[in-house]
């Protein structure tokens, strides 16, 4: 008999994503799975139930009682996980760091928990990567508000009432959120900088046509992070990022690792140096911020500078991250979906080192 696979409607605050697309509910139908939704499931995303051609929609209690494979973006709530069908599994965003019950709560449905955050960052992991894919996203739309809370033009004009000069932006972290924003800078017309202390991020700044910012601090770590700085490296990149800083009109925060606290980088000092009328973005907010000064959700004013905290980034621009994010689970699930049973071979790297938690 085929596996159920099913897909609910996302419930925590803000979140408008959805972890199956029509489009992707397709093709699992032709790996021979019965897939069903919750009503509404894709609606905030853009998707409404009618798109779904040939998936059955099901409430959320007899979903969770039948799906023998559940999809989600973020991990249900421990009252959901509660009702597991026994031996199922769960692929998503399930933040393994949280230490909330959810592991005990799997265990006792002998379910195996696939944490999307937790796949090795190989080659052949790339189109499963769904850190990458929505961080793609959240760099767009950071730098979309930065734009809208800037009082600058971002590009230079040539007006008849003079000359305005381009607005200078400066990217802190160039991982794909980071190369996002500089692409995304780079098209609204302002002077892009970009500021990582892993040295082989420099050709890929450039090739986005943002000048690298060297502050003399290399900090190259393994599995494409950053290593943590020592004391001397980091009063060194802070006395000389902040007198950089007061030069700056636009200033995006993208530093983050998973499952840890976002790297503090930015000082309230720095942002007192800043120029009236400046704005930091911190895409970091979630995790703490990479601005001292930065409130999660919030935007605040210190000195005349604007600190933007904002959260759900990727969920802003939800009909393409939920394709983008649909795409990556089916690339990822099509590891062990075969002929409509689920077939995990535990000697894959992609499948044991996404691995969260497994009976026995």
């Amino acid at each position: 008999m085929p596996i159920v696979l099913a897909c609910l409607q996302e419930r925590a605050p803000g979140e408008r994503r959805v972890a199956l697309t029509p489009e992707t509910a397709r093709k699992f139908a032709a790996l021979g799975a019965t897939v069903r939704i919750e009503p509404g499931a894709g609606a905030e995303a853009g998707f409404p139930d009618a798109d779904y051609a040939g998936v059955e929609v099901q409430e959320r209690e007899a979903l969770l009682a039948a799906a023998d494979l559940l999809l989600c973006v973020q991990s249900p709530a421990g009252a959901d996980l509660a009702r597991l069908k026994p031996g199922a599994m769960l692929v998503g965003l399930l933040a393994p760091h949280r230490a909330d019950g959810r592991e005990a709560l799997l265990a006792e449905r002998r379910a195996t928990a696939f944490a999307m955050e937790k796949l090795p960052r190989t080659t052949r992991a790339q189109a499963m990567d769904v850190l990458s894919s929505q961080a793609g996203m959240a760099g767009y739309k950071a730098v979309l508000l930065a734009a809208q809370l800037s009082p600058r033009f971002f590009p230079m004009l040539s007006t008849a009432a003079g000359t305005i000069r381009p607005s200078k932006l400066l990217v802190v972290g160039a991982g794909v959120a980071g190369l996002q924003a500089i692409a995304t800078a780079r098209r609204l017309g302002a002077q892009v900088e970009g500021f990582d202390v892993r040295p082989e991020t420099r050709e890929q700044i450039e090739s986005l046509g943002g000048r690298f910012l060297d502050l003399g601090v290399s900090a190259a770590g393994s599995g494409g992070y950053a290593r943590e700085l020592s004391a001397e490296e980091r009063a060194l990149q802070q006395q000389r990022l902040a007198e950089h800083l007061k030069g700056i009109d636009v200033v995006v925060c993208t530093a983050a690792v998973p499952g840890r606290p976002a790297p503090r980088i930015i000082t309230a000092a720095m942002v007192a140096g800043m120029k009236p009328g400046s704005v930091v973005v911190d895409m970091a907010a979630e995790t703490g911020g990479n601005c001292e000064l930065t409130r999660p959700g919030e935007n605040l004013r210190h000195g005349g500078v604007t600190v933007a905290g904002p959260l759900d980034l990727a969920s802003s621009g939800a009909l393409h991250a939920s394709e983008m994010y649909a795409r990556n689970l089916l690339n990822f699930v099509g590891l062990f979906l075969k002929d409509g049973v689920l077939a995990p071979d535990w000697n894959d790297e992609l499948l044991a080192g996404t691995c969260w938690q497994r009976p026995g």
